[in-house]
């Protein structure tokens, strides 16, 4: 079994294995001095694509799959916590004021500069650790949603599968590592797969935590995707709400 868990790591944070054309920043954004196209995963990768020579590592594959700006801002503390971490974070603490605000209790407060509880989840539904089958396996889950979210636009045509496949093939990834990716990449969205995989209603708000992380919002498409995962999942209208500010406060300290 690949290490899911890091590949996981380097999605969320935009880890770059080398130097190859620009210099990636740590936050898995767009290499320095490029121009910024509008944030949707084809732009995103079509900047990658052209101010990236070949060669391109790791990081720069995520960022082409899954180029939102929530997380590039975010990514610094994925790179120092790790990307479960960072899910189960974010998904505890939009729980924590989703049902402070049903027992009309004051929300949780935390620092501005360090706005995601990365150590309270332990012990928790929400500890990686504790996950059903192993922090690995819901690494897969994790990522698996992340992909799924990212081609729910429809921007994934034959054309940017050849060109993200001859990166796959470049990033030096393992032969089980290289086969996820692609099988993912292929596959019809299958969105009865990624529901499947909530064992609780906690693994579920981390599953839709990973998926916002993967896309911005910001096209019909994308918005309505969350909206019938959510509604999938189970998810109080109100506890989506709270991911979505637990995502947007992340970002600002980000």
């Amino acid at each position: 079994m690949f290490d899911a868990k890091s590949l996981l790591d380097q999605f969320l944070g935009g880890q770059t294995g080398g130097q190859h054309g620009g210099q990636m920043d740590r936050r898995g954004g767009a290499p320095a001095g490029a121009q910024g196209g509008s944030g949707d995963l084809l732009s995103q990768g079509k900047d990658f694509l052209s101010s990236q020579g070949g060669g391109l590592a790791l990081g720069g594959l995520a960022g082409l799959m899954l180029g939102s700006k929530s997380g590039r801002k975010i990514g610094k503390k994925a790179v120092q916590y790790g990307g479960m971490a960072l899910v189960a974070g974010l998904a505890y603490k939009a729980y924590q004021g989703y049902r402070a605000n049903q027992q009309g209790a004051p929300r949780p407060q935390y620092p501005q500069d360090e706005p995601i509880p990365l150590e309270a989840p332990r012990d928790t539904p929400f500890d990686p650790a504790r996950q059903p089958g192993g922090e690995n396996a819901f690494a897969i889950t994790l990522l698996t949603a992340m992909i799924g979210a990212a081609k729910a636009d429809g921007h994934v045509d034959a054309e940017e599968q050849a060109r993200i496949f001859e990166k796959i093939n470049e990033a030096g990834l393992d032969g089980e590592a290289k086969a996820f990716l692609m099988d993912e990449l292929v596959a019809p969205l299958d969105l009865d797969k990624i529901v499947a995989s909530a064992s609780c209603p906690e693994t579920a708000a981390e599953i839709y935590a990973a998926s916002r992380l993967a896309i911005d919002p910001d096209h019909p498409a994308e918005k309505a995707y969350l909206q019938m995962l959510a509604a999938r999942l189970g998810l109080d209208p109100a506890l989506v709400d709270e991911i979505e500010q637990a995502v947007r406060e992340a970002e600002m300290a980000g």
